[in-house]
């Protein structure tokens, strides 16, 4: 069993293309640029803008998610900066598999 914290997403807002700052129910804020992690089958899609920009609240889940059903998450968007290094580089392996 993976025990980590447990972290709501309660708001977000675009603060340049690609990238979010995203507010959490413990008072923190996180500013997330997703450009480098986008990539592959699910995540690929969000490059088009128009949909990276149809993200919402899951008020289920409490975590970012869009309409092709890419989501994140809300712990590693919480600790962003600890996990990007190692989400762009599978985000690379993605890209270099065939299709």
């Amino acid at each position: 069993m993976i025990n980590h914290p447990i972290f709501r997403i309660v708001d977000f807002r675009v603060v340049s293309p690609y990238t979010l700052e995203v507010a959490f129910d413990d008072e923190t804020k996180t500013t997330v640029n997703f450009l480098p992690v986008l990539a592959g089958e699910l995540f690929g899609p969000l490059r088009d803008l128009k949909l990276f920009n149809q993200v919402r609240i899951d008020t289920e889940v409490h975590t970012l998610v869009w309409p092709n059903g890419a989501d994140f998450d809300s712990a590693t968007l919480h600790d962003w900066p600890q996990h990007v290094d190692a989400l762009t580089d599978q985000a690379r392996e993605w890209e270099r598999k065939p299709v």
